[in-house]
């Protein structure tokens, strides 16, 4: 009986794959499509470094120097710290522009916030009709900052205005509001409240995720509709309540377009509108003074990062999750 040997896989010749083929191989094929991937990325990576990342290094830079625009680069007086010193230390309007935006903030986010789940609360039911007036209450958003907007709002509450009209009918005296350094303000917020379609929509998308079991439970220990909507509702829609709160906050503090028209670009009526975004643009493309536009950009984007860390610091305090864990 004649004694047979399997094949050495190392030799050559014997028709088995060797190991380190098979890794030259395998390697092949993740290099190509890692090769592959980068080349998909490779629109983002260029658009994040020509439109975000570059520019950004620039402004940096130009918050440090006297920079006015008509200047060459090349030209460019540094002046290090003064920018930064010159708007904490001497520079007025810089702080009633702070004065402003966080006024609107404090006041139009949580207010849009309020109206946007209170609707969303009457929306989520199953009657005739519900889908039609979804799409109208979200329909404001659409149009988002438009100037157009803008436009038909400021006509909305100036003198002769549909809202002065509105008043007139209860005998009620109007007045110009938004020209009215005590109410111009006000509008603005009023404008940013009636667009709560966006956030209004993520509610009602947390509300359809709530388990009628707990309304059910909760109803049979006694519970009313307030005290479910304190206990079961805002518990259970706490992640939804902090994404909402973190986006329209960064919104709020971004407001520019409709504070630009109503004031033709001033601010006004005396610096009632003066929001830090068109206070900025004044600095950098009105009076020409590019690098210490950059240096106020710089400190709205570290206050931003602040005010996010914020959040999410204090959110495992409040925010709870369905599987039980604080995050």
């Amino acid at each position: 009986m004649a004694l047979t040997t399997a094949p050495d896989p190392t030799r050559r010749g014997t028709g088995s794959v060797r190991p380190d083929a098979n890794r030259r191989g395998t390697g092949r094929i993740r290099h190509g499509e890692g090769l592959a991937g980068y080349v998909f990325l490779s629109p983002w990576l260029i658009g994040l470094m020509g439109i975000t990342a570059l520019p950004m290094l620039l402004s940096l830079y130009l918050s440090f120097t006297d920079y006015d625009i008509l200047t060459p680069l090349s030209e460019v007086e540094w002046v290090g710290l003064a920018n930064y010193e010159r708007m904490f230390t001497g520079d007025p309007s810089w702080w009633h522009s702070v004065r402003v935006t966080l006024s609107f903030a404090l006041i139009a986010v949580p207010l849009k916030l309020a109206a946007a789940l209170g609707v969303a609360l009457l929306l989520n039911r199953a009657w005739r009709g519900v889908g039609l007036f979804r799409g109208l209450f979200y329909l404001p958003s659409l149009l988002g900052g438009s100037v157009a907007l803008a436009i038909v709002w400021v006509n909305m509450f100036n003198r002769e205005g549909a809202f002065n009209s509105f008043l007139a009918l209860f005998g009620i005296q109007g007045k110009p509001w938004v020209n009215d350094p005590d109410w111009a303000l006000e509008t603005l917020m009023v404008l940013a409240i009636w667009q709560f379609g966006a956030p209004m929509v993520i509610f009602l998308a947390g509300l359809k995720q709530v388990p009628t079991e707990l309304y059910e439970a909760a109803s049979v220990d006694g519970a009313g509709r307030f005290r479910q909507f304190v206990n079961v509702t805002l518990p259970m829609l706490s992640p939804v309540i902090f994404f909402n709160l973190v986006l329209e906050t960064i919104n709020g503090f971004q407001g520019f377009t409709a504070a630009f028209v109503l004031s033709n670009g001033t601010g006004g009526p005396v610096d009632s509108t003066l929001m830090y975004t068109l206070n900025l643009y004044i600095t950098g493309f009105t009076d020409l003074e590019m690098g210490y536009a950059s240096a106020m950009a710089w400190v709205f984007l570290i206050a931003i990062a602040i005010i996010t860390v914020v959040f999410f610091s204090t959110g495992r305090f409040w925010v709870h999750y369905s599987d039980g864990e604080d995050r």
